[in-house]
C-alpha cells in the first residue's frame, strides 16, 4: 500500500512522517498526504494501524477535512488508550507556513478535531534562528536567497497518567505542556484552554520528545548533538556527542532503552545552497535510562 493512489487517498500511502506502537500491539501509521511539504491531498492525510500479531490493516481513520488545513502537516503521535471505549490520539501539526496546532482523535468513532491552533506555544518562535556548527541554521537554496526556517509544533509526548501532555515546536527552545482533560473537553473555550498552557523552562532545539514511567521529560537537542531531560523540574544533558547529528523519533522500550535516530536534517541540500552535506549509514542509536515506556492501556 506504500503507493500513492490518487483516486482512493485513504486506501494508500502517501507521505508518511512518523510511526508509532501503542501499548495494543499495533502500528499506527501516520501519513501526512503532503509529499514535499505541498498542500495535503484531499482525503489523505490519516492514521492507519497494523496488528503487528497478523501484520494486517486493522483500522484507517482519515482526518476531517476541517482538521486538515491547506497548510497541515501532521508530524507526530501519542496514545492514550484509557480515555473512551477504545483510546484517543494526540497529534501535532508541525506546519511550515500556517498555524500549528494539536490535533485530538477519538479511535472509537474518527472524530477529531484541532486544539490550540495558531497558540502561541504550538507556534514558531518569530524570532528564533538556530545555530547549527557556528552556523545560522536556515533555508539556503542554490542560487536564492537565506531565509527564516519556522516549523510549529511537532515533539510531542504523554505523562504516566495521561494528564499531561507535553509538545514543543522545531523552531524554539521552550517545551510547553496542557492537562489533557482541557484538550478532550470541547466546552474549554481556546482562550480558557491557552490559559492552561504551562511554560517548563529551556530544553534546547528539539524535534522528536519522549516520556518515561517516572514521569522524565527527555527532548533532543539539535544545536548541541545532544539528549535533554527534564527531571523534578529541572534540565540537564544526559548525553553529548558528536554522532548525534540532529536527534529525532525519541522512544522508550521494555528494555530500559531510550532509542533515538541522527537523521541529519540540517545537512540537506535545502540548507547548504544545493549541496547534500548527508552521510551513510544513517544511525540509529541508544543510551540506558533505568526506566519504562509510559504505557497508558485498560
Amino acid at each position: 500500500m506504500n503507493k500513492a493512489d490518487p483516486v482512493n487517498p485513504a486506501k494508500s500511502l502517501i507521505s508518511v512522517q512518523s510511526v508509532v506502537v501503542d501499548q495494543a500491539n499495533r502500528l499506527w501509521i501516520l501519513d501526512t498526504a503532503a509529499p514535499g511539504f505541498k498542500p495535503p491531498l484531499q482525503g489523505g492525510a490519516k492514521l492507519v494501524a497494523v496488528d503487528l500479531a497478523t501484520n494486517k490493516v486493522v483500522k484507517t481513520i482519515v482526518f476531517p477535512a476541517d482538521v486538515i488545513l491547506d497548510t497541515t502537516y501532521v508530524n507526530d503521535v501519542r496514545f492514550d488508550l484509557t480515555r473512551g471505549s477504545e483510546g484517543v490520539a494526540y497529534v501535532t501539526d508541525s506546519s511550515l507556513t500556517g498555524p500549528g496546532g494539536i490535533i485530538v482523535v477519538d479511535l472509537a468513532s474518527g472524530k477529531a478535531f484541532r486544539r490550540l491552533s495558531g497558540d502561541p506555544s504550538t507556534s514558531a518562535d518569530k524570532d528564533f534562528i538556530a545555530v547549527i556548527d557556528g552556523q545560522k541554521f536556515m533555508n539556503r537554496p542554490k542560487g536564492g536567497k537565506p531565509s527564516k526556517i519556522q516549523i510549529a509544533s511537532d515533539g510531542i509526548a504523554i505523562s504516566p497518567d495521561g494528564g499531561t501532555l507535553y509538545y514543543s515546536a522545531v523552531s524554539g527552545r521552550h517545551l510547553y505542556s496542557i492537562p489533557t482533560a482541557a484538550l478532550l473537553d470541547q466546552n474549554v473555550s481556546g482562550k480558557q484552554l491557552s490559559a492552561k498552557v504551562k511554560d517548563l523552562g529551556l530544553k534546547g532545539a528539539s524535534d522528536g520528545l519522549e516520556t518515561d514511567d517516572k514521569g522524565r521529560v527527555y527532548g533532543g537537542d539539535y544545536e548541541h548533538d545532544s539528549i535533554r531531560v527534564l527531571d523534578k523540574g529541572k534540565w540537564s544533558t544526559l548525553v553529548h556527542s558528536p554522532e548525534i547529528q540532529w536527534p529525532d523519533t525519541l522512544s522508550i522500550a521494555a528494555d530500559g532503552y531510550l532509542y533515538f535516530t541522527a537523521n541529519q536534517l540540517d545537512k540537506q541540500a535545502g540548507f547548504h545552497q544545493g549541496v547534500d552535506m548527508r552521510k551513510k549509514p544513517y544511525k540509529l542509536l541508544r543510551i540506558k535510562i533505568d526506566a519504562g515506556p509510559v504505557l497508558l492501556n485498560k
